[in-house]
């Protein structure tokens, strides 16, 4: 049994789909302007401010808020600084000096980006004092420094060591990156 043939199924469907294709070509493209950035290129998020209640204090520079204005619970790395592991020397001592600072209190949270384990990157204040620079100046953590920069906190390390407090009391303090890099991650409690 045959079936008839139409004009249709006589078309190979070679030039339908190029013709097709080249009034695609005719749409004008509005909905994704052109950027002259290479491929790849990651460009700053906005920052996004807002206030939060601290529930959780992991380490010297790790905390768990949830905004007031609602949402999830977020997970948080104080930008700027870097506290001393939890199993390290001044682990301890740097995560209940923030504990005792912000748990259970209402602060501004500015997130700058996200980091490779999924943290915001953040500035903290409470009561219109920046977190980390308080941190950083009662020797609890180290200024994070990078490439050829000091960082943001460089000042209150740089007194923090000529007063000796908390981890700069230790002449041989080892830096939490070179801590990590000789011994790994803490074990997790």
């Amino acid at each position: 049994m045959s079936f008839p043939q139409r004009s249709l199924f006589r078309l190979s469907p070679v030039p339908v789909l190029w013709s097709c294709f080249g009034l695609l070509l005719q749409i004008p493209a509005v909905a994704q302007p052109r950027s002259k950035e290479p491929p790849g290129t990651v460009r700053p998020q906005a920052p996004h401010v807002y206030e939060a209640r601290v529930t959780r204090v992991f380490d010297g520079d790790t905390l768990w808020v949830k905004p007031l204005e609602g949402g999830k619970y977020r997970k948080l790395r104080l930008d700027g600084l870097d506290a001393p592991e939890i199993c390290q020397t001044g682990g301890t001592a740097s995560r209940d000096a923030l504990a005792a600072r912000v748990l259970r209190q209402v602060v501004t949270v500015n997130e700058r980006q996200h980091d490779h384990y999924g943290r915001a990157l953040v500035h903290l204040t409470h009561r219109r004092e920046d977190v980390g620079a308080w941190l950083v100046l009662r020797g609890h953590a180290w200024a994070y420094h990078w490439r050829y920069s000091e960082g943001i906190y460089a000042g209150q390390e740089g007194k923090a060591r000529a007063q000796r407090k908390g981890v700069f009391a230790e002449r041989d303090a080892e830096v939490p990156r070179d801590f990590r890099r000789r011994h790994g991650p803490c074990p997790l409690p």
